[in-house]
């Protein structure tokens, strides 16, 4: 009933794609980049929770929850954009793909859940034994939140149909190791004294843990997913590119360069999620064959969601320029998230 309609506009939306642009494909490239956003962004809140567990003082645990305090519930987001622009334009992949992983979708949910509410909490009282606790659940959903999304990434990328595999088992372990290693160099940037000295070493191990967990998933995901092409150009660009800035990331947090080295993390959660994508396109659900054309919606609906996302897009992403300017600088040794 709209798609005619429309058709009678002056300036029709149905006559094919706005300016004869490759929307079908530029989707399925923003989607992907609105993911790898979301998981540089909540990645590092992700592994300074994770890091919270080797801090023993109560002044630096109060650090870092500090550090990420301004932060965390913005970033995620990064997320809901994510589902929602998968949502809008290719239904059909959103459809199969989140249906077919419902038990873990609420997993993901349930380890957000806690690992929001463990930080309100934690500042409530001030008896040992609360702090004791919450704290735990801040570690436990800080680490789980990362290795379910990766089980679902790993389970998407390889058409897993099952609750998990080996390889997507594996993929979820990288992206906790990836996290981990996000939210050590964060704290390089964000805190000064014992934390950052003593952190920086862990997300080097961190690191050293990532490459070959990443490698040997997609060695054994290729085994039963034949569009996972791992010889070709891209893919071996990708992997080389990955290996280069984790020496950046590593020999720029021991020389000081804190900002370097964060910039070299964020380029290798950019650098796995396009891996990610290339290995995917052109399909976008490899469970169901269903590629990037097969899924994407009609043109109306494919162009009016355009013109939304070019209004909406830089709004979002100028509150989060406005936010991180506003808390821009490390936290002090007094800070605390209260």
């Amino acid at each position: 009933m709209i798609d005619p309609l429309l058709a009678t506009l002056p300036l029709s939306l149905a006559d094919g794609p706005l300016f004869g642009l490759p929307l079908a494909e530029l989707w399925f490239g923003l989607v992907f980049a609105v993911f790898g956003t979301f998981l540089f962004l909540d990645g590092f809140d992700f592994g300074v929770g994770a890091l919270f567990a080797t801090r023993s003082s109560e002044a630096e645990r109060e650090q870092l929850l500090a550090a990420i305090g301004p932060f965390w519930d913005g970033n995620e987001v990064w997320l809901v954009v994510f589902g929602g622009m998968l949502f809008a334009v290719f239904p059909s992949a959103y459809a199969t793909l989140f249906s077919r992983h419902y038990l873990l979708m609420f997993a993901i949910l349930g380890a957000l859940i806690v690992r929001g509410l463990a930080p309100e909490l934690y500042e409530q009282r001030h008896d040992e034994a609360w702090h004791r606790w919450w704290g735990r659940a801040f570690v436990v959903g800080s680490v789980a939140s990362p290795f379910f999304l990766g089980v679902f990434v790993g389970n998407w990328l390889f058409g897993v149909t099952g609750v998990a595999s080996l390889a997507s088992l594996l993929v979820g372990l990288a992206v906790v190791a990836l996290t981990i290693v996000d939210g050590a160099a964060y704290l390089g940037v964000k805190t000064r004294g014992d934390v950052r000295l003593e952190t920086r070493p862990i997300g080097h191990l961190a690191q050293v843990a990532y490459l070959p967990l990443a490698v040997t998933a997609l060695v054994v995901g290729s085994r039963s997913a034949p569009h996972v092409a791992l010889r070709s150009a891209p893919t071996l660009g990708l992997l080389g590119l990955t290996v280069l800035l984790a020496a950046v990331h590593i020999v720029a947090g021991r020389a000081g360069r804190t900002y370097l080295a964060f910039a070299a993390v964020a380029g290798q959660v950019y650098g796995l999620v396009a891996l990610v994508a290339t290995l995917l396109f052109p399909l976008v659900d490899p469970a169901t064959d269903l590629s990037i054309a097969d899924a994407i919606v009609s043109t109306v609906p494919l162009n009016l969601t355009t013109i939304g996302a070019a209004v909406l897009l830089p709004l979002v992403a100028s509150y989060f320029v406005v936010l991180y300017a506003a808390f821009s600088g490390p936290v002090d040794d007094e800070s605390s998230y209260a």
